[in-house]
């Protein structure tokens, strides 16, 4: 008896020792932290963030709820009839690294009566949207109709504010547009932003839609960006935990940049979460374009781009997981990837993934580093849902309701609708279900292939661990120590119980 309790307390030192999650968390540790709101296990965010989709999914399918689409930002707060007189509820439906940003939640209600913009804007009247953003307090800013607020020169945002657009059909455009800058806690909501232009003076800018510098808690959710004269939405120099979810974004060259320079190692720290956005017609490139940190891209929908899509340079780390990338005609452009000032020795070690990413037209996505193996997600938990989920995740995407800017009869394509397993990554083999265009009922999947671990040949999954020819040593040692362990307190059990019975009842 003795002797089995030592084998079984050995074998738990070796589950402990071999457990794939203890080594994934392990290796998240090592993260080199340079910045306040950084979080020193990205992967841990990227989990919850499976997680809350997965059980937004569920809910619709097992509910078959009217209401729910399956995206859990949008099932979070649009199920609720009443949310007009509880606006602040959104702040608890963030997700992905800039889940915990608070915009103005609990601080006052500010209404924009004004679309004005003064020519001082040191001194802007009560009423615009100029001087609820500049106030020292928390405020959540609406609207009181629709409107057009053509800006004299960039408009800055101070911490703890929320821009909330719902409700009405608001327009920024005009000189500098929204510059988030050396703050905390900021959330853009259902905003329309375009035509922006440079602006000089005090306040310059190079013209993007949104500019975010040196802040931290940053929340862009369900806004259209398009025909800016630099980016649409820029996130740098030292910026970290920045959500940027449900957009639209339209006939615009360099669409995002995540990162100021090769040269800027602050930005290594920078962590951000891309996800639900459809990156729709007369795109060309930066989808996004990062450096140095940590990007988790999920879920989004690419129906064009002329360049490339994903990009990259001063070894970021990109996680790329059930998106939905429909490659151009032209065939010199079908790359989801492209690597910049680096030569292939050194982009090589770049940790960029795929998995459950959805190819469609030819699209193919050129993996790197950790992401060159089927193993990468060191024992994930929740696999992502595959890209045959997206059209409904980004049905909404953009400014809610028929306003939205250059949104009107933008369609998810045909293929990315019930695609299966396929190439890329390390996956292959079986389909996978996904939702159709509009909410359409699970079907099994078929068409072009999906990349990352799904349906892989010749393993399974079992709460997340790959085991049969798939498996990793680590995970193989694991479920066979797991094994043992289970069969040895059987053994125990059953003998113990047989010695009881004898005992009381003798032959």
């Amino acid at each position: 008896m003795l002797l089995l309790n030592k084998c079984i307390l050995l074998l738990i030192c070796l589950l402990i020792l071999f457990n794939p999650i203890a080594s994934a968390t392990t290796e998240t540790t090592k993260f080199n932290l340079t910045l306040p709101h950084q979080h020193p296990q990205p992967e841990s965010i990227v989990q919850d963030f499976h997680r809350r989709v997965y059980n937004s999914i569920s809910q619709r399918r097992l509910l078959e709820s009217q209401c729910g689409t399956g995206n859990p930002i949008d099932d979070c707060w649009r199920c609720d009839p009443n949310w007009g007189s509880n606006r602040q509820a959104l702040a608890n439906c963030g997700i992905g690294f800039g889940r915990d940003a608070l915009g103005g939640r609990g601080g006052e209600v500010y209404l924009v009566t004004d679309s004005s913009d003064d020519a001082d804007p040191q001194n802007p009247q009560p009423g615009t949207i100029r001087f609820g953003a500049m106030q020292p307090q928390p405020l959540w800013i609406i609207f009181s109709t629709s409107m057009v607020i053509k800006l004299n020169t960039v408009l800055l945002i101070s911490s703890f504010k929320t821009i909330d657009g719902r409700g009405a059909d608001v327009h920024i455009v005009g000189s500098g547009c929204i510059a988030v800058h050396h703050v905390t806690n900021v959330i853009i909501h259902n905003i329309n932003i375009h035509d922006c232009a440079p602006s000089e003076g005090s306040m310059s800018s190079d013209g993007d839609g949104i500019s975010v510098l040196d802040s931290k808690l940053i929340w862009v959710d369900h806004c259209s960006l398009s025909r800016c004269r630099d980016g649409l939405i820029d996130v740098t120099e030292g910026s970290t935990a920045v959500t940027i979810s449900n957009n639209f974004m339209s006939h615009h060259d360099k669409v995002m940049l995540l990162g100021h320079s090769d040269k800027n190692v602050k930005d290594r720290g920078m962590q951000v979460t891309v996800a639900f956005n459809h990156f729709g017609p007369q795109l060309v490139e930066r989808m996004p374009r990062c450096r140095w940190g940590y990007f988790h891209v999920a879920n989004n929908l690419y129906t064009e781009w002329s360049e490339y899509a994903v990009g990259g340079s001063a070894n970021p780390t990109i996680n790329s997981q059930g998106n939905c990338y429909v490659a151009p005609e032209n065939k010199d452009a079908k790359q989801v990837t492209a690597r910049m000032d680096a030569d292939k020795d050194e982009w090589s070690k770049w940790d960029w993934r795929s998995q459950g990413d959805v190819m469609v037209n030819g699209a193919f996505f050129v993996a790197s580093g950790d992401g060159v193996s089927p193993q990468y997600a060191k024992a994930s938990s929740m696999e992502p849902h595959v890209g045959a989920a997206v059209p409904q995740l980004t049905l909404n995407a953009g400014v809610l309701g028929e306003k939205g800017n250059n949104k009107v009869n933008v369609r998810a394509p045909p293929g990315c609708s019930g695609i299966g397993g396929g190439g890329g990554g390390g996956g292959g083999g079986g389909g996978v279900s996904g939702f159709g265009p509009g909410g359409g009922e699970m079907g099994p999947g078929e068409g072009e292939g999906a990349g990352g671990s799904y349906g892989g040949p010749g393993g399974m999954t079992y709460m997340g661990y790959n085991f049969g020819s798939d498996a990793t040593p680590r995970q193989a040692v694991f479920l066979s120590l797991l094994a043992i362990m289970v069969s040895a307190h059987t053994l125990f059990y059953h003998q113990t119980i047989s010695h009881w019975v004898g005992y009381v009842f003798p032959l």
